[in-house]
């Protein structure tokens, strides 16, 4: 969760605000504090506030008159009690008795340099139910004055509640309002995800005229112009490989009136090379289309797998152990094409491991979503760092190779592009020792 959050350009946006919000609050008490401490404005306030209580306490005098309090009551929005060893009046019978409020000097009023103001001399502060009280003491008498009156109470939350559920307000709007203004990076990464897996003809939609909108239709453009330069690179593979098989027929052709065998045979190895190459680029060209089209069929996996070394691998079947713990396996495939993968797959644990290193393993099974095929041998193995460019096109894990042991490095492309075409994938396993083991898993489609 929080790596989320601090990879979140919301959060880090609002965490901004709420930076800058608290400098602002801070810099403003900072400035206030600073203008009360001068001393005329603290000068002014203490004048006042002094001047109102001397006038309480001489309006009222000594012994207190109770017409004068009525009075004060009466033109300011005070109440008042007064207490004193022939008297205890109060202006409204709710006032609370002396006895029962808690005076004590106030910290705002003191000659701290950070109170509000002066000490008022004989003043002393108590509060209650949201009211407070000032007690002014004179000729033996308590003189008590209520702010806002007794019968009023206050209404709202106290200031402190207002202001943290104000800011605490602010603070969500302001999420909600980002959380808006980058909404459309969701769909942009979407966007780029699904142009990062091959699908050009994707689009950004929804796109809004901003510039995250700007950016989103920057990258639908690039798509378009990514899958245009794609497929004129298939255009020119594709027209580059079907011219050089006119060629390839007469050269062919003239090996048939050579006199030289040794050299006619030799010939006729590198011209069937370079055929298979032509047509392994072909099939790769077909595969990696966006309308790649499967011919499909009911395929019994264990007569194609017979099938499969009957044709190509009769010299070495005693190499190969065929494991079909499925039984008969029906499954709906293109059949070429997956006799072309497991091909592949022979040809090269074949090619990398001897004889004396144990069988080739060809197992097929299946579970109720996917058909399961591998290849499994006990050669030298692949490396780490050759692992990372399996399916790579023309890629040979050792370039010293020759042709003859090293293949042309396009059969694990092609079986790549074969599993994918069938929904599937193809990957390279821990053999649990030496060796290599090639993993093909395809869906399970409705025959």
């Amino acid at each position: 969760m929080l790596s989320y959050l601090t990879r979140s350009l919301s959060f880090r946006l609002i965490a901004i605000f709420i930076v800058l919000a608290g400098l602002f609050v801070f810099g403003t008490f900072k400035a206030i504090q600073q203008i009360y401490k001068s001393d005329e404005v603290r000068s002014l306030i203490s004048g006042h506030l002094s001047l109102h209580v001397n006038y309480v306490r001489g309006d009222i005098g000594v012994p207190p008159r109770i017409d004068r309090a009525i009075a004060i009551t009466e033109r300011v929005p005070v109440d008042i009690r007064i207490f004193g060893p022939d008297v205890d009046w109060a202006s409204d019978p709710a006032f609370p008795r002396v006895d029962a409020l808690e005076f004590a000097p106030s910290p705002r009023f003191s000659d701290d340099p950070d109170a509000w103001a002066d000490e008022l001399p004989g003043v002393d502060f108590a509060q209650k139910d949201r009211h407070t009280f000032l007690r002014m003491r004179q000729g033996g008498y308590d003189i008590v004055v209520s702010t806002p009156r007794i019968s009023e109470t206050p209404e709202g939350l106290p200031i402190t509640f207002f202001v943290i559920g104000l800011g605490l307000s602010l603070l969500v709007l302001g999420y909600v309002a980002v959380r808006w203004l980058f909404s459309p990076i969701a769909a942009i990464r979407k966007g780029a995800a699904h142009i990062g897996r091959g699908n050009f003809n994707y689009r950004i939609a929804d796109i809004r005229q901003d510039q995250l909108g700007d950016l989103a239709t920057d990258i639908n453009h690039m798509a378009a112009d990514v899958e245009k330069m794609l497929d004129a690179k298939r255009a020119l593979l594709l027209g580059i490989s079907h011219e050089l098989r006119t060629p390839l027929s007469r050269m062919r052709l003239a090996l048939e009136f050579c006199e030289e065998e040794e050299t006619a045979e030799s010939m006729r190895a590198e011209i069937s090379e370079m055929e298979k190459i032509i047509v392994s680029l072909f099939e790769a060209e077909r595969l990696n289309s966006r309308h790649t089209q499967l011919s499909r069929t009911k395929v019994v996996l264990g007569e194609l797998v017979d099938a499969l070394i009957d044709d190509y691998f009769s010299r070495d079947r005693a190499r190969i152990e065929v494991d079909l713990s499925a039984g008969e396996l029906t499954a709906s495939l293109d059949e070429a094409r997956i006799s072309l993968l497991l091909k592949n797959l022979l040809s090269n644990a074949l090619r990398y491991s001897k004889p004396e290193d144990g069988p080739v393993i060809l197992a097929v099974s299946a579970n109720p979503t996917e058909i399961v095929m591998s290849v499994t041998d006990r050669g030298p193995g692949i490396s780490k760092e050759q692992a990372e460019h399996i399916g790579e096109p023309f890629y040979r894990g050792d370039p010293s190779r020759a042709r003859t042991s090293g293949g042309t490095g396009l059969g694990l492309y092609l079986a790549t592009l074969i599993a994918k075409a069938h929904g599937g994938s193809l990957r390279l396993l821990d053999p649990g020792g030496k060796g290599a083991s090639f993993e093909v898993r395809i869906p399970r489609v409705d025959i």
